[in-house]
Parts: C-alpha cells; structure tokens; sequence
C-alpha cells in the first residue's frame, strides 16, 4: 500500500488528524511529518520510502528541491493538498515530476467539503454535508453558476452545524463529473467574501491586524498584502509610522500574524 507523508499541522489544528484518519481508512500506512524541518522531511520521505505527500499545495515543492540539492531520489507519485491555492503552474510543475496532485475542500470546523477526482473538472462535493450557495449576507441562495458565499449543513451527531458560513467563494456547477461521480459540483475555492486572507495555509484576519497596530503607539494603520514569488506565498506588512527600522517590529508582526514576513516602513497617508 501507500506511505503517505502527512505535512498537514497536528498541534492546534485539526488538519493533521483527519487527513491520518482518511490514510489509514483506506489502508495506506501514515508518516506523521507535521510542518517544518525541511531538510529532515527530504531525509524521511527517501528512508522510509514515501509514495504519497498530503499537505499544503506549495510543500511539497520545497521537499523535492530539498531532496534534490541533497541528492535524495523520492518515490512520491501523489499528492493530496488542501490548505491553499493550487495554481495550474503548480500543479503542472508536480506533473512534469511524475506526481499525480489532486485538491480537497476542507475547514476545520466541517472537516472535507469537497474533493477533486482525477476528471479534475470542479470538485465534487463530499456526500456527508449539504452545500449551499448564497449572496453574502443574506444568506439567499444564488442561481447555478453565480459566485456567492459556501454555506454548508453537517449532521454529525458529535459537532452539528446548520448553514455554516465559512466566509469562502465558489460557484455551483452544472452536470456531473466526468468520472462518473454523481453529486453535486462546486468550482473550487474563488475568493473570500471578507477581508481575511490565507497564506501559507494560516489565516490571517482584520482583528489580527488591529492588535498589531495597537500593540505600537507608532503605527497609526497597517497593511498585510499576500502574493506569490515563484510557488510560494509570501507576506508584506506595509506598515505607517513616523519613524523606527522594520526590524523593531518583527517580533510583534510574527506573535500576532503567527507568520514571519517582509516588513515595509511608509509614510503616514
């Protein structure tokens, strides 16, 4: 069966427990890696003979280049990933390495939403909740095809949740997978309907950019931008303040971002 290298958090989150419990379910054997430790991961994906990598999309490209400059050959041929945009570079870039990388849906709070097939045609909604979607903030349900806000109904018996918002985007799709799945079909994630914004996996929240502000009499407003440099996210904290050196505010941007980033100092106004 399949070694799979579990990257996706344990501490703190649930990400690392259900994507163990969906291995084992299906009898694959499971390397609980967790995050971080590159150079370590590279070592143990080659000992122990890893098949299959679960995790955020843009890890396991930092694991295959770690490999490579080690000398390392790895056996992974797929990927399971979730926590973050899959972007089509991306995916190629595993393809043209052998890897077969499919995406999940999941929250922390509902556990899987919705998965990817090998048709990689929209993903197919997970049979175990009801999926809506609606124009944010009212909770009315939009026509097939129309952007609007995923909210999703569970009933497990252990943690119900009716119509949970989770603040995501997507769309409903028409018609059913090519491969033969028969439930419904959202186009994936496509935004949010608020101002929070996911890098690296973790989110990050307009209430966490108020505390950092208060946190310094200097700072009068601050700004986190997300983008990408290669396959990876990388975070900028534009911050305004009348003097100080980016580095004065590096301890407060990663305790209270809980992500380390690049630090602008500008102007106020």
């Amino acid at each position: 069966g399949d070694i799979v290298q579990n990257c996706f958090g344990y501490h703190l989150t649930p990400a690392g427990m259900i994507f163990e419990n969906g291995a084992r379910a299906v009898g694959a054997a499971v390397l609980p890696a967790g995050t971080g430790q590159t150079e370590l991961q590279a070592r143990a994906a080659h000992d122990v003979g890893v098949t299959t990598y679960a995790g955020t999309p843009d890890y396991l490209k930092v694991i295959l280049d770690k490999a490579e400059e080690m000398g390392l050959a790895l056996n992974i041929t797929k990927a399971a990933v979730g926590g973050g945009a899959l972007f089509p570079s991306l995916r190629q870039e595993y393809a043209d390495r052998g890897i077969a990388c499919l995406q999940c849906y999941a929250t922390a709070d509902l556990g899987n939403i919705a998965y990817e097939s090998a048709a990689q045609d929209g993903m197919i909604v997970d049979e175990g909740v009801i999926v809506e979607i609606v124009r944010p903030g009212t909770g009315d349900p939009v026509p097939h095809g129309e952007v609007g806000e995923v909210v999703v109904t569970t009933l497990n018996p252990d943690y119900p949740l009716i119509r949970f918002a989770t603040g995501d985007l997507s769309a409903v799709m028409e018609g059913t997978s090519p491969c033969g799945r028969t439930n419904m079909r959202i186009k994936g994630w496509m935004g949010r309907a608020d101002q929070t914004t996911k890098i690296k996996g973790m989110f990050v929240r307009p209430e966490q950019v108020a505390a950092l502000v208060a946190r310094h009499d200097g700072i009068g407003r601050a700004r986190v931008i997300a983008s990408r440099e290669g396959e990876s996210d990388v975070m900028t904290v534009r911050i305004e303040a009348t003097g100080g050196e980016a580095d004065h505010y590096a301890g407060a941007v990663s305790e209270v971002l809980k992500l380390k980033g690049r630090i602008e100092i500008v102007p106020p106004g």
